[in-house]
């Protein structure tokens, strides 16, 4: 067979494309990376009406109240009177799935949502997995098309299947601490109630000072942590499909509230190269050892949505939706979210979106642009440009609050590997589950695994053992194999 060079959708040829081009190893991506804003624009695009990933899904409205004030830590004003409720919208899915898929499948969830504050929308797009498969952007639509069905035959289930996504797995060792979580019982969802979720990727906190910090986020439901086995997975998706949808929405018509804590792991910035993993790389957690879970406030779902299309069909989340007092660390992941979750809902929706109903901000919106489909707002005025005169200089740009934050950036541009270990959080994680967890997570790989292809299986192995040899090992033997 010839051999074949990777080009762009222009001819050119791709040298690379594994990783985006960054500032130095741990540095922010480049808008120049036209290799990754190529393919990540693509891959937006590839569906329609439905959304490319997370597109079953279930919602609900309520509100947010912070146990106190956090001035200290944060200028975002949502964070700093408790004696103030901020309307939230959020939004469950299931990632990988179509919108006739069932809800306890073995798949990563959605948890996201939109905080309507008084200084705009802030969304906090999340997963009930703290961790995220892959460490490089340029690589996300390569794994949404490994977890969807084979485009020759559409098929989900069986060998081809089975050898695409591990295939894809097996060559990249990030993916190890993903996947401890995503074949344990965590995989497998009965209700959105008892279900936890995170924000994954790392954020900053700002105060009026311009001191950052380094946030991650977490959610706890007030109703406890409760998942389910494979088994009774499997039962629940022939029998009751819609159920954590169902549950949801019975939930709260029966009257009952849906509880939440919001909690927030910190690290300062000056600690960012003091510890033994990167703490910007997605594929990693932090350990609440070393950073203990800071509770922050309270969420209360309390009303459903009263259309599903208009209110959560429609909905759309982005994580470069943040507010004053919220930024963006150099988190890969984040960084490579921050353009494509609008640009896909733009897409999808249309270049307007943002003014339906479940997305419009409860603040007024001033600015110039202008027109495009289903156009429904308008600057007064022959002056719909900046700056002018004729329009009295209107709108005058906002005036900053709080002392401005100057970040200083420097290193060689080049698409590199980060350094770093793969398998030791997911070694640490393995050897601290109890029997009952390790036998699950044993059994759910080995089913998994039984499928695959011969030379996949055997690579994912050697990643099993380097992990851990007795989970290697245990996984050998259930699959019949010799290492």
């Amino acid at each position: 067979m010839a051999k074949r060079y990777l080009t762009s959708n222009q001819g050119a040829p791709v040298t690379d494309d594994q990783h985006s081009l960054t500032v130095g190893e741990r540095g922010p991506i480049l808008l120049e990376d036209t290799v990754f804003l190529e393919k990540i624009a693509h891959f937006d695009r590839e569906r329609i009406p439905e959304r490319v990933l997370h597109a079953k899904g279930a919602g609900a409205f309520g509100f947010f109240v912070p146990y106190k004030s956090m001035s200290a830590l944060t200028k975002a004003e949502f964070l700093q009177n408790p004696e103030k409720k901020t309307p939230v919208f959020v939004r469950f899915s299931l990632a990988g799935g179509s919108l006739g898929g069932a809800d306890t499948v073995r798949d990563i969830r959605g948890f996201s949502v939109k905080f309507y504050t008084d200084e705009g929308n802030y969304d906090i797009v999340g997963n009930h997995i703290p961790v995220f498969p892959i460490r490089d952007p340029l690589q996300f639509p390569d794994l949404v098309h490994a977890l969807k069905p084979d485009p020759v035959t559409n098929v989900r289930g069986g060998p081809i299947a089975a050898s695409r996504f591990w295939d894809f797995m097996s060559l990249r060792p990030e993916s190890m601490n993903f996947l401890t979580y995503l074949f344990s019982d965590v995989g497998t969802v009965k209700s959105y109630r008892t279900m936890q979720g995170f924000g994954v990727n790392t954020y900053k906190w700002i105060n009026l000072c311009g001191e950052e910090v380094y946030i991650k986020y977490h959610w706890q439901p007030c109703a406890g942590v409760e998942y389910i086995d494979s088994k009774t997975a499997v039962r629940l998706a022939g029998s009751d499909p819609d159920i954590a949808q169902r549950d949801l929405f019975d939930s709260i018509a029966e009257g009952h509230t849906v509880e939440y804590e919001m909690c927030v792991q910190i690290l300062k910035v000056e600690d960012e190269c003091k510890l033994p993993f990167d703490p910007l790389d997605s594929t990693h957690i932090w350990p609440e050892d070393m950073f203990p879970l800071l509770p922050v406030g309270r969420m209360v779902l309390n009303k459903n949505p009263g259309n599903f299309f208009v209110d959560v069909e429609q909905s759309a989340f982005a994580p470069a939706a943040v507010v004053p007092g919220i930024g963006f660390s150099n988190d890969r992941i984040l960084q490579g979210r921050i353009f494509p979750y609008g640009d896909t809902q733009r897409y999808r929706i249309g270049v307007n979106y943002l003014q339906l109903p479940t997305n419009m901000p409860r603040r007024s919106i001033d600015n110039k642009m202008q027109d495009g489909a289903m156009q429904t707002i308008y600057s007064e005025g022959v002056a719909n440009y900046l700056p002018n005169t004729i329009g009295g200089g209107m709108p005058a740009e906002a005036p900053e609050t709080g002392k401005p934050v100057c970040n200083f950036v420097s290193g060689i541009i080049d698409r590199k590997e980060p350094s770093g270990d793969d398998y030791y959080q997911a070694r640490y994680r393995y050897r601290n589950m109890s029997p009952k967890e390790k036998d699950h997570l044993i059994a759910n790989f080995t089913e998994a695994l039984s499928q695959v292809y011969e030379p996949i299986k055997r690579r994912m192995l050697e990643h099993f053992m380097r992990t851990d040899k007795e989970l290697g090992s245990r996984i050998a033997q259930s699959l019949n194999m010799t290492m």
